[in-house]
This record gives structure tokens, sequence and C-alpha cells, in this order.
């Protein structure tokens, strides 16, 4: 067999899929298995966005369409940025493409040259595309720890400490994947003074997750003077909307979209046609399922944080915003013998029927800090309820 390139046998990927499939080997095999490891809502997609995109296939909107979207959507994007964020998006500003993942790679792509030694700042944890997308694209990653103490956000003098003339980019996640740390304006601020001596430096604000902010208001790093320029604003509708099948996402920068463009017609073409129309509906068209959504995430979040607190061995913060939590394991592992959070996620796998992710699957382990892993609570309450029941009956079967 002809040689693999260094760059495909060593390119990360996200281990959340590698867990759900090895939940789906054990549930094929009969095994009963409370998930809690994908980040996926388990509503239905809204009926009017279905309703939508079944017009669109019964209208005939099945062909190719212009590589950045349909106008209508980056018209819909558009105002949704410039209402959401208080900053002016235009139209010709936004691309949209294959989900929001393509944009790491495209903006990583469009400022960093391969082997040139340029930098890009990300959070550790963190989504692990940021990490192996840098890699992939020849740029140098560094990352900068999101700490327990501090609500799992930047320390601002370390972030000061990170950025160089070498920095081509910083990633910002707001709110987090795994931790839920929510970046509020006054954090923001310090931020963009950090950045502004560098001409050369970019930032990337993923936004995925700003429609499931529960405490304060959702702040975007573009709204900050001076920052819109040189910030490229990414969401999709996967979390807000229920869409993560769909598959559309959208980024806008006025400076860097005819790039990305270039970088869609090279990779996927444009989007799903009839799925851009859905899109629309989604952004346009009436909110109350998101609300709806939003409102019993909120309630999830604190049933399965107070649940993990009176675990013995667990403490959990409660998280800002997504529908993730990120308990530290530390004192649990102590009490059970267990070396780390991915030996003890794979127990509970196999022994409590419970799935969750571990620190390794985002980055590496902030020592300091301790072990922690994640648990999605995009789930029902009875599987919060049931998950946690059984984590309860591990712990008292296993203590020392």
């Amino acid at each position: 067999m002809p040689a693999l390139s260094d760059r495909s046998r060593n390119l990360g990927t996200e281990n959340a899929f590698v867990v759900l499939g090895e939940v789906a080997r054990l549930q094929a095999e009969g095994k009963d298995v409370v998930s809690f490891c994908i980040g996926q809502p388990d509503f239905p997609t809204p009926q009017n966005v279905c309703d939508a995109a079944i017009r669109a296939i019964r209208a005939g909107h099945h062909g190719y369409t212009p590589s950045p979207g349909i106008p209508a959507l980056r018209e819909a994007v558009a105002r949704t940025f410039s209402r959401t964020r208080g900053v002016e998006v235009l139209p010709d500003d936004v691309v949209c493409g294959c989900g929001g993942k393509p944009f790491i790679a495209y903006t990583i792509a469009a400022v960093t040259d391969y082997g040139a030694g340029h930098e890009v700042v990300f959070p550790n944890p963190g989504f692990p595309i940021y990490r192996s997308q840098i890699l992939a694209q020849g740029a140098v990653p560094v990352p900068i720890d999101l700490r327990e103490s501090r609500g799992f956000v930047f320390d601002v003098d370390e972030l000061r400490s990170k950025v160089n003339e070498r920095t081509r980019l910083l990633i910002l996640c707001s709110p987090g994947n795994p931790t839920g740390g929510l970046l509020h304006r006054d954090a923001l601020e310090q931020i963009a003074e950090i950045v502004a001596p560098y001409p050369d430096l970019w930032v990337y604000s993923d936004e995925v997750y700003c429609g499931l902010v529960y405490d304060g208001e959702f702040a975007s790093i573009a709204a900050v003077p001076g920052m819109l320029e040189r910030t490229v604003i990414a969401d999709s509708a996967s979390k807000t909307y229920a869409m993560t099948g769909w598959r559309i996402g959208y980024a806008a920068n006025r400076a860097l979209a005819q790039v990305f463009t270039r970088w869609v017609t090279n990779t996927d073409s444009c989007p799903p046609h009839p799925n851009q129309w859905a899109v629309v509906e989604a952004l346009n068209g009436p909110q109350d399922e998101p609300a709806k959504m939003r409102a019993q995430f909120l309630v999830r979040r604190d049933r399965i944080v107070e649940g993990l607190n009176r675990i013995p061995g667990i403490t959990c913060q409660k998280p800002g915003g997504a529908f993730y939590v990120w308990p530290n394991v530390t004192e649990l592992c102590r009490m059970t013998g267990v070396a780390n959070s991915e030996e003890l996620r794979r127990r509970w796998l196999h022994e409590a029927g419970v799935a969750v992710l571990a620190d390794q699957h985002f980055g590496t382990p902030v020592t300091a800090d301790g072990w922690h892993v994640r648990f999605s609570y995009a789930s029902s309450l009875d599987a919060i309820d049931a998950g946690l029941g059984r984590v309860r009956e591990w712990v008292a079967k296993n203590r020392r």
C-alpha cells in the first residue's frame, strides 16, 4: 500500500464521535447505556423549518447555489448578526458553508502560511478541531488554559504573555465547549486591548452557542470598538435550532468573505440547497421553539449541576451557557483508586452504563485543576436522573 502523508496520519478528530461509536457498538450488543457524550439537542427541528425545506424541494431547489449561499440566507444571517451582536453586517460579508466546522479550517488557512511559524492561540480545554486544524494547516498551536478558579475564562495576563508578532489568530469560544464558560463584555474589552497593537492578528469568535446563554447576556468581541474588521463571527443553525444534521453554518468578515468563498468552491462547492431555505425560515420565522428549547436546557442545567454536586467526590460549577457541564472528579478518582479522568470515563461506560467524555478529549489536562469529565445535558430530565443514579451507585460500590 502506498504511504500516507504525515498530515493525514496525524490528523486529530472529535472524540465525541469516537465515543459515540463505542456507545453504539455496546448498545448493538444489548448493553443499556445512558449517553451524555454528544453535543446534540434531543429536540426535533421546529416544524416550520422542516416545512420550509419541503417547500424548497417541491419548488425545485435541488441544484447548485452560489458558493457563499443563496442571497436570502446571506441576508437573513446579516440581519441576525447585526441585531444580536450590535454591529453592522452586510449580506456580502457573509459566507455560508456545510456547518460551522469548515470555517475553522478556512480561517486558519486564510491568515496563516504553512510552515512559516505563524501561531494560533486557542482555548484549552476546548473544541478539539481547533488544535487538529491548526496543525493540519501548518501553523503553531499555542494553548491557553481555562482555569476552574476563573470560571473557565482566559487569564488576561496569561493571554498577554502568549501573544507576539508571530501570532496570526486568536480563537475565542463563548459560551464555551466543554466548560460552558461565558466571556462577558468586560473580559472581551480586555482581550481587545491585547489584540489591538498587533496589526496582523485576527480573531475567530466561535459563537455557535450564542442562543444558549443563561446568566447575563451574550456578548461578541466584534461589538468592541475596532474589532469588527478583524473578527470572524462564526455561527450555525445546529445548536440554537436543533439542526445538527442539516449542516448549515455561516461566518462573517468583510475582508475574508471572498477568501472563504473560494475555499467553499474548492471543497463543498456550496451548502445543500434546500437546507439553506430551511435556515432562512429558522432565522426569519417565529422564535418560540428556540426559546422553549433554551428554557428546557436551563432546567436541565440546574438539575444536573445539583445532582452532580450531591455525589461524593464530585464538584461542579454552574455554566453560564451552552449545554455542557465540566465537573471536577479529582477527589472521586482518589476515593475510588482511579488513575485519571479517562480511566474513570471507561469504567463508567463499561461498569455503570454511563457515557461521558474526559479531559484528554479536549486538549491537554490542566494539571493544577485536577481531572474533569464532560456531561452534555442535551438529553431528557429522565436520562439525567437515570445517569446520575447510576453514577451514585457506582461510587457507592467502588468507594474505598
